[in-house]
This record gives structure tokens, sequence and C-alpha cells, in this order.
């Protein structure tokens, strides 16, 4: 659709044609040539682009319109007697990249550098002369510009090309915005190129560019440009795409059928809503096609509805009489209002049938929905505009019913990661690989924190996403001191991939010792993680024999080691009896006890709740009353503790340490091997006091990683003797 009645939300037959409008290069070039005219008028040259710009921007005053006319000047006068390939005057070539973005909704600040792009680079103008009529926003704008022109854009250099245009960009996306534009218009008019350098720029622009504008949400900039590689990159199936959507161009309109018994509907149900029919662009019929299997295009798969209300509550009352009156097509539904998606854009998509069977895709939004859903970060206005300054003008995105914020577009969260990680990455091959990887994913799952990137506890993530990239998505740089994840409640790998809604809570270790293992990289879906994970291990590598102490089973001692008590810590009843305390549940005082006759006439003293006690019971074996002696024996009691915990590496000497630091000895220690990331430790220790228990399985519990301290109760532990 235009971008003139994109804003003005006027659904004309004109708007129906998508795309931005292209610009008479023949016309501008003759304005150009007239000269800049009088001091105080504004250039024939610019008259279109300063009445696009207040269509856009009502409260664009006299000085706004000043700024853009000095800028001209100055270009203009900077690109006097240079042309482009194609014989025009080179300032057609900035006039129409302003003019691209001035159709998006750009602030006058973007236009006012996007004039002057050029200047720095191709002309006798520096930065500090910029800077001084301009002031310093424009400056950074076009020094940032300028720094993307003088990077080489051959095959080679592309990872070191689009780092530094990372870079260049630095905590402003309207560096973007103008290159973007720049690469359209250059786009355009490529065919003045040889053909192999037409593909390699087509490439990079398929590559990444078309990506990036993605990211930013300007749709109406991203369409044009895939049509504009698909016709050099694959003419074949361009040259059949334009015919098919020829061909259906003259047989009857099942859409605008469709159209009109919506539109009916609507009024019927009182809803005051716009209806028009939106042409799919010649890519995506292209993708209809290969969904299709290659088969016939039915007319409806040549574009979709639009339906434009004014407030999110009425996009939902279409959408229940759009499910009412027609037949759903319940598979096809997905609300975006809901949860936008990462570049911010909202709609309501869903499919419907009408009474013939015909099935029509229809979208449904506001009216700022879809100005940003055109237009992007672009249509969001100065980013640097006070906070109080005047309300926003009706239609301006910054301004709603629902209280819908002011985005910074400056600082969307996935541009603000990309800067993060490109200076993580340790070389521009790096950097390269995990940026394509990045931009080659186009769905994304939302997972729920209380640790989450934004207030309300979310996390976006790339569909396919671990546990292990949520943890550096939270935590950037310190994601490796994760050590385990609740997910939705339940215990988890780290390798866990994550579905969308679910809900999270990370498990840290903030200690030094905290680090990834190697297989994290197995697990890590984004190159933030990826690139953590890499820069740690590399900083810290294994030693030469690597250890793993929580694999093997560790013993210490052999279990039951070490004498007999010499004194009886419980007495029994049964003369001559001795006693001994059994080692698959250690009982201490003041456990509740009872015993058992066991091979030759000893008594065993179990705890109450030990399943030997039960089990021993349920076969007819009589217990034994047993209780507990007087006093502190001086050999003390001795008691097994099992505590569970996520796998790491030092799990094993931190537990020992917390033990130690109670002032209790080990008399054995037994470690399972790890299964999913879990692992279990059962020590014997012996205590010279039986309170201390309490304390101790307490310290247990605070070592990080370990979600489950309890004493032994199984009968198949250590015993042999029943």
């Amino acid at each position: 659709m235009s971008a003139d009645n994109a804003v003005d939300a006027e659904i004309t037959a004109e708007a129906r044609r998508r795309g931005l409008r292209r610009i008479g290069l023949l016309r501008l070039g003759r304005a150009a040539l007239l000269g800049p005219g009088g001091k105080d008028r504004v250039p024939d040259a610019i008259e279109h682009l300063t009445k696009v710009h207040r269509a856009r921007h009502p409260r664009a005053g006299a000085e706004a319109i000043e700024t853009l006319r000095r800028a001209y000047v100055l270009a203009e006068s900077s690109h006097r007697g240079q042309t482009r390939k194609s014989g025009e005057p080179y300032i057609t070539h900035p006039l129409a990249v302003t003019l691209i973005l001035a159709e998006l909704g750009a602030e006058t600040t973007t236009l006012t550098a996007s004039l002057l792009h050029d200047t720095v680079e191709d002309t006798e103008v520096t930065l500090d002369q910029v800077r001084e009529q301009f002031g310093e926003e424009v400056c950074y704008l076009v020094d940032g510009v300028t720094k993307l022109e003088k990077v080489d854009y051959g095959a080679a250099a592309e990872p070191e090309t689009f780092r530094k245009m990372l870079v260049a960009t630095g905590s402003d996306v309207r560096v973007m915005s103008i290159k973007l534009a720049d690469r359209l218009h250059n786009m355009r008019t490529l065919g003045v190129m040889r053909p192999e350098k037409q593909v390699r720029i087509a490439k990079v622009t398929r590559d990444v560019l078309i990506p990036l504008a993605e990211r930013l949400g300007v749709q109406a900039l991203k369409t044009e440009l895939e049509d504009l590689v698909f016709a050099i990159l694959h003419p074949e199936e361009h040259a059949r795409t334009q015919e098919m959507i020829a061909a259906n161009a003259e047989g009857p309109d099942l859409l605008a059928a469709i159209a009109e018994d919506l539109r009916k509907v609507l009024r019927e149900a009182d809803i005051a809503a716009e209806v028009a029919i939106r042409p799919r662009h010649a890519v995506s019929v292209h993708r209809v096609l290969l969904k299709r299997g290659g088969g016939e295009l039915g007319g409806c798969d040549f574009g979709r509805l639009l339906v434009l209300v004014a407030e999110d509550a009425d996009c939902y009352a279409v959408l229940g009489e759009l499910h009412t009156c027609f037949t759903p097509v319940i598979a096809e539904f997905k609300d975006f209002i809901a949860a936008p998606k990462f570049n911010l854009y909202q709609s309501l998509h869903t499919a419907i049938a009408d009474d013939q069977g015909r099935i029509a895709e229809v979208l449904v939004r506001t009216r700022r929905m879809h100005r940003v859903a055109e237009a992007g970060v672009i249509s969001l206005g100065d980013p640097h505009a006070a906070a109080d300054t005047a309300p926003p003008a009706e239609g301006d995105p910054a301004s709603s019913a629902d209280g819908w914020g002011r985005v910074d577009p400056t600082q969307p969260g996935w541009l603000a990661r990309l800067l993060e990680w490109q200076r993580a990455a340790p070389d521009a091959d790096t950097f390269w690989s995990a940026l394509r990887d990045d931009l080659a994913q186009d769905r994304e799952i939302t997972v729920f924190t209380a640790e989450g990137t934004d207030a309300s506890g979310t996390i976006r993530l790339p569909a396919g996403a671990s546990c292990v990239d949520a943890a550096f998505a939270v935590h950037g740089e310190q994601g490796h001191s994760c050590i385990g994840v609740r997910v939705n409640g339940r215990l988890a790998p780290l390798g866990t991939r994550l579905r969308d809604g679910d809900t999270l809570q990370l498990l840290m270790d903030d200690t030094a010792a905290s680090g990834p293992a190697a297989d994290w990289l197995e697990h890590a879906a984004t190159p933030a993680a990826r690139i953590a994970i890499t820069r740690w291990l590399e900083q810290h590598p294994a030693p030469a024999e690597p250890h793993q102490p929580d694999a093997p089973p560790v013993r210490p001692t052999p279990a039951g080691a070490g004498a007999p008590a010499a004194e009886p810590v419980a007495v029994t009843d049964l003369p001559g009896a001795p006693v001994r305390l059994a080692r698959c549940c250690t009982p201490v005082p003041p456990d509740d006890v009872t015993g058992f006759v066991i091979r030759g006439g000893t008594v065993a003293v179990h705890r109450a709740e030990c399943s030997t006690t039960a089990r021993m019971t349920a076969t007819g074996r009589s217990p034994v009353p047993v209780r507990w002696r007087d006093g502190t024996p001086a050999h003390g009691y001795r008691a097994t503790v099992l505590a569970e915990a996520l796998s790491r590496p030092r799990l094993l000497a931190d537990l020992t340490e917390a033990i130690a630091a109670q002032g209790i000895s080990i008399v054995s220690a037994d470690v399972e091997p790890p299964q999913e990331h879990r692992v279990r430790h059962t020590y014997t220790m012996e205590l010279t006091d039986p309170g201390a228990l309490t304390g101790l399985m307490r310290a247990m519990r605070a070592v990080p990683g370990v979600y489950d301290v309890y004493r032994a109760r199984s009968a198949a532990a250590l015993d042999g003797e029943h």
C-alpha cells in the first residue's frame, strides 16, 4: 500500500497497489538543473518532498522546511557537475532516497541527513561544516552513513563490511534506515551495471539488508527489495510469476466479492472499518506457489484482505464477526496484537471460507498498527523528542487511547543484542556467520520469567532456542553462571528446547568457579550464547588431563569403614543382645527408632520411617523396643545424607567444603553418574552432636545447584545383613 494513504488511513484504489512511490528521475533531474531557486522559497526539486513530509508530520513548521531547503541547497551545490552512471544529475539520488524516507514517515533530522548523506564522501563538504550548519545530530547520522560508504562491498570483504556497518550504526538505527533507502534506490537503477555486479549486489542485499529491513519492521521497503533481488537472481521464475499475476488481473476479482460480503457483515454489526484488497507482491506469490507444490493458484491466492479499525478492541470485534459469519480456518489464526513481533509488528491474522468455499486470508489491525507495519521504526518520529512535547497528531503512532507508549527506535532490543555480541566476537568471520544465522531466524518464541528482559517478564528468542540461550539473553556474559533451570515448574536439562509460552526459572551460581561446559555449544542457537560460550572456553582451557569429579563414583573411604562403637548409643531390653545402628537409614537422636533382631542375635536399630522397617514388619518380623542411651558417646553418631543437584564442575568440592565448614567428618561419599544434567551425592558423616544435623543439611542446601537434601531412607543402601 502506498505510504501516503497508509498515513491518512484512506484505502483508495491507488492505495491498493502495494509499494513505495517511484521517483521520476527525469523530472527531478530537470528540476535540479533549474537551480536551487530563490533564497526564501522551496526549490522546485524538493517541493514534493516537503508536501509529503508535512502530510506525515502536520506539526513540521517553517523551521523544519527551511532546514530541508538549506540541506538541499548545500547538497545540490556540492554535487553539481556530478552524474550517475545512468546519466542523471547526481543530486537525483539523495533526493530519491530522502523521498523514500519521507513517504515512510521519517522525521526532519533523518531527512536532512539523507539529503547530505553523500556530500562528505563524494564532495568537498566536511563533517565540521555539516555540524556547524545543521547540528551535532545530523552530523552524527551523516558520519555513520559515510563510514558505511567507505567499506568495500566485495564478496571477500563482506564479514568486515557488515561488522563495520553495525559499529558505524552505533546506538542509532536511523543510520541503517538511510542505508536501506539508499540501497533501495540503487537497486531500482541497477540495470545500468554489468550483470555480474548486479548479481553480487543483489546477493548482499538478499543475505543481510533485506533481513535488516525485516528487523526494522520496514515492510514497504523490504517487499520492494525482495522483488528487485528476485528479478536479478531468478529472472525466469520472476517472469513466470509476473505472468501469473498479470493473468489473474484479467480474470474475475474473487477477493472483491468476499471483501464486499465482509463490508456488509461489519456494517450490520455496527463496526466502523475499512476493508481493502492487499495484492501480494511477486516474491509473496512465488512463496504461495511453492507452498502449493507448484500447482495452479486460485484468484484468492494473489492477495489478502486488509481490515483497518480505530481501536485495539475493534480488531477483536472484527475477528468475532469473521469467525461467526464465515467459516474460519483455525490453523491460520495468529494473534500478533497480544504478542507483537520483535519488529513492533501487530495484527490479527486469520483465514475464512465463504459459502462457496473460497478461502481468503485476512489481516486485521488499527490504523496506527498499519503505519508501523509498513514503516516500522522509521514511522516512530524523533527518538530524541522530549517527553513533555505537545501531544502527537491524530494517526501518530505515539498516540493511542490504549496507552501505547513511544518506543525508542534507536534502541530496538535486537540491535542492542547485536551490538553487544559483535563486540564479543573474536573476529569478523565469526561475526559474519553469527549475523547471517541470526538474520535467517524469522520465527520467534516468547517465554516468561521473573528475570525477563523487559518489564513484562518476557524473553523473545528465535524458534529452536534452548535454556542455554535464555540464560545468556537474560544475564549477558554472566549466562555461564547458570547451573540449572526449571521449565514450567519442573527441573529440566539446560539443553531443553523452549516452546512458545513456556515459563522459566534460571538457577544461577555467582561463584567464580562456575562456567559453561563444552557441550553447551551444541545447545546454543543464538549468536550471543555461542560467542559468549566460545569466548569463555578459550579463556579457560581445560587442563592437559581433564578431571571430571562428578562423573565417576567417588569413595574417599569404603562405606561403613571405621571401628564399630565400643559403647552402644542405643539400648534394648533384650538381655545381652548387642545393638548396632543400621547403615541404611543411619538413625541419630532424637529420631523415632525401632529394632529388629538380625543374624547373630544383634539388634539393628532403624528409623521408624525407614523402608526396611515397613518391609520387615510386612514379612512378619516382630519389632524389638529400643531407646537412645542418655548422654553423648565418645565416638559420636553416624548419619547418611543425600544431596540432589544439577551437575556442574566443582560441585563435589563445594559440598565437601560446606560439610567441613560445619566441623563434621565424612566417613564415606558416593557420587552417582549424572543423568540429564542431574546428580545425586550420598555422604555418611560422623556427628559429635546429633543436633548439628539440621544445620549441616541447611548448609548443604545453600550450595549453588543443590535443590534437595534429605536423610537416607532406603534399605537398598549399605546394609547387607538382612
